[in-house]
């Protein structure tokens, strides 16, 4: 941050959501008036050409209607805009314009006007170019000595550089080695072009090499290379630097000696003509442009670079003169004459913020009052903060976990599912195994009291479900707001009636307070007419073929779920407990309760998350060997080409056949990266089901309320997908690690504790299942969830009789993790048909 501010001689915005960057600003003397004062040349990727003449009627005043002399839309996107003797016959200054696909020059003129509106200024079309390649960008001067007038040489995106002599066309070459384009230059005093290759170094070549050279690396032979002739493009010389370069600037202290400054990335040099480097600096912030020109002072450099800080640093060779702030990050920076002010600023960023500024200071004319000196009560003072201390605690408990926004009326979001599926499913896909897939429609309704600007309607379900379209935009004038609405689709749409079985490798068992109600009442869509007289029992079967089945005790308030895949019996768990309180609060029984006294299934869910984690190791080593198997099919094709081009042919070396070889395992690699995605996204769905039926089964085991399974759920579920970069173990371990040294630690000295700030997929999952058992086992001996600002507080917990501390150290943690999978992994399933007692202890607690 620097201590001064550049200071705002004129500034404007150009345009609306229109992109620039660093060869979309020129200053000169664009219209010929000889009298010394520059313009301001600027063109946009969305095609529009400005020129600016700023007059303001003092510092800091915005753009006025008259500086802006010419606004044109060329249509295609401008990449760059320089000015020189573009034009044959003539000395006057011209327009060259860089498009994508085709360079044009323009002649600038004024004509006087006749009212009080002023000059009226217009371009005209001298002669353009189509190119045939994609232009990167370009460079112009006096190419092979000419004298009075200006030549322009243009780099496509692959590599060429296409040399105009004004109306004509002279030649293009391919640098040799070339990847991706680099910054463009050319030195008058050397007659060569410079460049900054892929490989990270800067190569200088002669003109005169360029003109007389044949192309090695076309494609196709030209008549010179069929007929022998022409010489091999050699480069001048080379230096690397160690990174990429942004820009490259040339300047000349005299006839004698010029330098070449190149901006990399994290550096800038400073080179003399045969590529030896004069100096270089090492940046603090990273850089996005440059301005080398000579010092007042004899045999020095000022260098003005504009970095990602907002800041503007103007080096004297390598020392740090002087260091200003922008509002803005320039792209570009200029300087110039503009309205008999010499050394104008003028800097522009990547929105269009172009701004013409100068370096000085404004001295401060504030002076801080006096104050009172006063004897300080800390009695009192102490007192006052205790009061405020006590409001802000229970400002917090009123207003809960999540923060309390005001109901807004303006837009109401509302949605309407369809009870029944379409008759003609919409489904992209038709079939899954030997299901059709529904498909069922929802009616979502905006009513707005004001007229809205550009209202987006985003929709998401959760996975495996899919959309017909997850996005509407309607066009309105207002302001911009969000609205969520949330709603419960038809179990119909993924679960079909299916054949009640009394066997499964997973149950679970759901105790109420209240009588068992008929399941026919409950699942009136999912009733088998062939078994009526059987109320108690009843089969789902999702789309693919899982079946899930749910029995209701005859004799006592309790409900089974049981199935042979331990996470299907999420849905039927929790359609179940929703069902129930529906059917209760018609009924008007506001007392109904559900909870869970059996053992939590970890063991189980540890599983999951073990064939979860496994497919994302197996997705490492997998693109870890494609990217070796690319490499080494990159380098077999250098070879042969190199072979290819030979002039004497020599023997291939089974190069062909490691060529063929190597494709085929690219081939089943990349298939074989395919197929562990998809498994990763499957076992990510079946992960996320089993996941809610834990905190389903922990909030029903600890009567949790809502803020609180809404911490959990934020804790286990805090990605909507996973990726290789940022995986489900990893974020839920520093969650859970979080809530263990917070609100349930036991101890301040666990409160102190560090975590880590930076989350990488870990070596095993050793860890999260620790901490997933020890969540629990907190939680079971009177842990409480919180977030606010007192629960970082040791808290008081009051233990069932039995129960042994929670550990502070990891040898204690050892010792207990024993017992805690005993607590929580061993499964004693109960026959429904036999009465069962109303309250069952929890094992290891009160026995």
């Amino acid at each position: 941050m620097s201590l001064f501010k550049a200071r705002d001689w004129w500034s404007t915005v150009l345009g609306e959501k229109e992109e620039f960057d660093q060869g979309c600003l020129c200053l000169a003397d664009v219209d010929n008036t000889g009298n010394g004062q520059d313009k301001i040349i600027v063109g946009s990727f969305m095609g529009y050409l400005r020129i600016f003449n700023p007059h303001p009627v003092k510092t800091g005043d915005g753009a006025q209607a008259e500086d802006l002399l010419l606004e044109v839309h060329l249509r295609d996107p401008i990449l760059q805009v320089e000015v020189g003797k573009f034009v044959s016959g003539t000395e006057m200054l011209h327009l060259a314009v860089l498009h994508s696909r085709k360079l044009c020059v323009y002649s600038v003129s004024g004509t006087l006007g006749n009212v009080e509106h002023g000059n009226q200024y217009q371009i005209k079309l001298m002669y353009e170019h189509n190119l045939q390649r994609t232009a990167c960008n370009m460079t112009y001067g006096s190419f092979g000595g000419v004298k009075g007038r200006d030549l322009i040489c243009i780099q496509s995106m692959d590599g060429m550089l296409m040399v105009f002599e004004q109306e004509s066309y002279a030649f293009g070459r391919f640098l040799p080695g070339s990847l991706l384009p680099g910054p463009l230059a050319y030195s008058s005093r050397t007659d060569s072009f410079i460049t900054v290759s892929s490989c990270q170094q800067v190569e200088s070549y002669k003109y005169q090499v360029l003109a007389f050279a044949t192309d090695a690396d076309k494609r196709q032979e030209t008549e010179q290379q069929k007929l022998g002739s022409g010489k091999r493009l050699v480069v001048d010389w080379t230096l690397n630097i160690g990174e990429q370069a942004l820009d490259i600037c040339i300047v000349s202290f005299n006839q004698l000696a010029s330098s070449v400054f190149v901006l990399g990335e994290r550096n800038f040099f400073c080179l003399k003509d045969n590529g030896q480097i004069r100096f270089m600096k090492k940046l603090d912030c990273s850089p996005s442009c440059f301005l080398p020109y000579c010092s007042v002072s004899e045999g020095t450099m000022n260098t003005l670079i504009g970095n990602h800080n907002n800041m503007l640093h103007i080096y004297q060779d390598v020392t740090l003169k002087w260091a200003t702030q922008l509002p803005h990050i320039p792209v570009a920076v200029r300087v110039g004459c503009l309205h008999d002010l010499k050394g104008v600023i003028v800097t522009l960023s990547d929105d269009g913020h172009l701004q013409c500024s100068y370096l000085g200071t404004d001295p401060s004319l504030f002076r801080a009052p006096k104050v009172e000196s006063r004897e300080l009560h800390y009695d009192e003072l102490d007192i006052e903060l205790k009061e405020l201390q006590k409001i802000i605690k229970d400002v917090n408990k009123s207003q809960g976990i999540w923060p309390v926004t005001e109901r807004e009326d303006d837009l109401k979001v509302s949605a309407m599912v369809s009870p029944n599926v379409d008759s003609v499913s919409q489904a992209t896909d038709v079939e899954v195994g030997i299901d059709l897939i529904p498909s069922v429609t929802v009616k979502v309704t905006l009513q707005n009291r004001l007229a809205l600007q550009k209202a987006k309607l985003s929709v998401y379900v959760q996975p495996p479900l899919v959309l017909t379209c997850d996005q509407f935009t309607f066009e309105f004038m207002g302001i911009p707001r969000v609205i969520q609405c949330k709603f419960r689709l038809p179990l119909k749409l993924i679960c079909l009636p299916g054949q009640p079985s009394k066997t499964a490798s997973h149950k679970l068992t759901i105790d109420t307070n209240k009588s068992p109600v008929s399941l026919l009442s409950l699942f009136p869509g999912f009733a088998n007419q062939s078994e009526d007289d059987q109320v108690n029992i009843m089969g789902f079967r999702f789309l693919g073929g899982s079946r899930v089945t749910l029995l209701a005790s005859k004799t006592s308030q309790r409900y089974r779920i049981q199935s042979e895949q331990f996470e299907d019996l999420w849905l039927i768990t929790n359609e179940l407990i929703i069902r129930l309180q529906e059917y209760f609060e018609k009924q008007g029984i506001k007392d109904f309760a559900c909870s869970f006294s059996g053992s939590m299934p970890l063991q189980e869910y540890f599983e999951l998350i073990d064939h979860h984690f496994e497919l994302r190791i197996n997705g490492e080593k997998l693109e870890e060997l494609l990217s070796e198997r690319a490499v080494q099919f990159r380098a077999i094709q250098r070879r042969l080409l190199t072979r290819f081009k030979d002039k004497t042919p020599a023997p291939l070396q089974h190069l062909d056949t490691l060529l063929d070889g190597t494709y085929k395992q690219v081939i089943a690699l990349a298939d074989a990266v395919e197929e562990n995605q998809d498994n990763l996204f499957q076992s990510f769905t079946k992960l996320r089901s089993a996941t809610h039926l834990v905190i389903l089964l922990i909030g029903l085991w600890q009567k949790l309320s809502p803020d609180q399974v809404a911490i959990l759920e934020a804790a286990f579920l805090p990605l909507q997908q996973d990726t290789q970069e940022l995986g489900w173990e990893e974020t839920v371990d520093a969650a859970i690690s979080h809530l263990l040294k917070t609100c349930l630690s036991k101890s301040s000295k666990e409160q102190a504790l560090n975590l880590s700030s930076q989350l990488n997929i870990p070596k095993d999952t050793s860890r999260l299942k620790k901490h997933i058992t020890l969540l629990c086992d907190r939680l079971a001996k009177g842990g409480r969830l919180c977030l606010s600002t007192d629960a970082t507080a040791p808290q008081i917990m009051v233990m069932p009789g039995g129960c042994t501390t929670i550990p502070e150290s990891d040898l204690e943690e050892r010792s207990i993790e024993q017992d805690s999978t005993e607590l929580f992994t061993n499964h004693k399933h109960l026959n429904l048909e036999t009465p069962l007692p109303e309250v069952l202890p929890l094992q290891g607690l009160s026995e």
